[in-house]
């Protein structure tokens, strides 16, 4: 309802504007109204205060940790490079551990070829002199010659190919020894 360009409450109840006005009216009797009441400006002013104190805090805070954040992510990528080039290194040390491994593979190899044709060739030439004995002492002789010569033959080329194999063992992982020092090295210094 509106009465004179007013809205009218029920009946009962107080308007909301005019109860806030009331409330002014009696707040501004014995006052002056131009200068607010002692204590609302000292709360507003300590209420300001403790506002810039809690910004002033809340922004050192922000920069502690902004700075703290700072620091850690470039310790997490000094500790990515670092890793990177670490097992850049590794990497390094299984192709040269893998290139001694393939050469040496290579060498023995031959070595072994070597010694096979060369033992093919006595076995022959000892079959070429059986096929010639005139004698059965004459080739139990030769046969035992051939069987003396073929065991002391394969001691020696055993034990070459052994001593052969365990160097080549020894210079194939002395690269990823190096690395695995230097990573307990590393690592000793960290933990």
């Amino acid at each position: 309802m509106q009465a004179a360009g007013r809205f009218l409450s029920p009946p009962g109840m107080i308007n909301r504007t005019e109860q806030q006005m009331t409330v002014k009216a009696k707040a501004s009797e014995g006052t002056d109204a131009a200068a607010p009441a002692p204590a609302v400006t000292s709360g507003f002013e300590q209420t300001a205060v403790a506002f810039k104190e809690g910004v002033a805090k809340a922004t050192a805070g922000f920069q502690t940790t902004q700075a703290q954040v700072k620091e850690n992510v470039e310790k997490a990528m000094k500790t990515a490079e670092e890793l990177l080039a670490f097992n850049q290194g590794n990497f390094e040390a299984v192709v040269k551990s893998g290139k001694i491994w393939s050469t040496g593979v290579q060498d023995i190899t031959q070595q072994v070829v070597a010694s096979a044709q060369a033992s093919f060739d006595e076995t022959l030439a000892i079959y070429r002199a059986l096929a010639a004995v005139k004698s059965l002492k004459e080739a139990v002789d030769l046969q035992t010659t051939l069987a003396r010569s073929a065991m002391e033959k394969a001691v020696s080329e055993t034990g070459r190919l052994t001593d052969a194999s365990v160097k080549l063992a020894e210079q194939a992982l002395a690269p990823l020894t190096q690395r695995f020092a230097l990573a307990m090295e590393k690592f000793a210094r960290t933990a």
